[in-house]
């Protein structure tokens, strides 16, 4: 990649980075989930992508446990949502003020921090999964309003934001936002116009569901003829192309793909490394326009 490091909330941090949910799979054998995310660290992984809300603190006790307070790594969390028993969903959201304040102080605690280095404000104004409704629909700017204040006691570092519209995107900016999450990929691009606002601001974008999901709207991206076949010739996985796709797209692409196996984690790592040519770069792009670009719904 011609720029292999981006800008994370002051820190300079490499363009691949780890997320954390498959840390709920180590819930039986934590060793084992610190042994990965040390090997993360050893391979040049220098930030981290987590919620409470993973495996009921599991994930966020494990990267405390492997990480032991180290300072080089960025730890990135997310509030909005908690985990929840019984019902059809793992999740409810947790969108009021309040809510979020207590979400910060037990990411807090899980994580064994004084300080979250960045905090994303989980929105729920787009799918996919859930979205706002009742009572969960919450003013923007009483949330930033709160975030802002967890900020400026230390609590945390920075304020990222989550699941949003471009026109909430917009309002937020001002906060001096410095990332934003939202389902995007090669083949689930609804939300390009919002990547080409956080180009111009500034302002990393961290794409989850970037190989797509089993929600409607994001196709598998490793199931395209075009990347299948960009794979064979370049030798390497079509998940590698994907997410080399998505480095080679915008220059402030941060992702997170995460995994609970070493040999993925390397495979992952490798695609920093994979450059691809422009005629397969316009080939791939071709692939939404071709194919995708007339659905009307964003994903969800």
């Amino acid at each position: 990649m011609a720029n292999t490091t981006y800008d994370l909330a002051g820190r300079t941090v490499s363009r691949v980075g780890y997320g954390a949910m498959a840390l709920e799979h180590y819930a039986d054998d934590r060793g084992a989930g610190e042994k990965l995310v040390r090997r993360a660290v050893e391979l040049g992984v220098d930030h981290f992508d987590t919620a409470d809300f993973y495996g009921d603190s599991v994930a966020n006790e494990i990267l405390r446990d492997a990480l032991d307070g180290d300072d080089r790594v960025v730890v990135v969390t997310k509030v909005g949502a908690v985990r929840t028993t019984g019902g059809d969903r793992p999740l409810r959201l947790a969108q009021k003020p309040h809510e979020l304040r207590v979400a910060v102080e037990d990411n807090l605690r899980s994580l064994g921090r004084d300080r979250i280095d960045v905090v994303n404000l989980r929105r729920a104004d787009t799918g996919p999964g859930l979205v706002a409704s009742g009572d969960q629909v919450v003013d923007l700017d009483d949330q930033l309003a709160e975030m802002t204040a967890l900020r400026d006691q230390g609590l945390i570092g920075a304020i990222g934001i989550s699941a949003v519209t471009e026109a909430v995107l917009r309002r937020a900016l001002p906060a001096g936002i410095v990332c934003v999450q939202n389902a995007y990929g090669l083949v689930a691009r609804q939300f390009e116009t919002m990547l080409d606002l956080c180009v111009a601001a500034g302002v990393a974008w961290v794409p989850y569901f970037p190989l797509g999901s089993g929600f409607p709207g994001m196709p598998k991206v490793a199931e395209q003829p075009e990347v299948v076949a960009a794979a064979s010739r370049l030798g390497v996985t079509p998940a590698q192309v994907g997410l080399a796709w998505l480095l080679g797209h915008a220059p402030n692409t941060l992702l997170i793909p995460g995994t609970a196996s070493v040999e993925h984690l390397e495979e992952n790592l490798e695609v920093g490394s994979i450059e691809l040519d422009a005629a397969t770069s316009a080939e791939l792009d071709a692939v939404w326009g071709a194919r995708f670009a007339d659905q009307e719904h964003q994903p969800g």
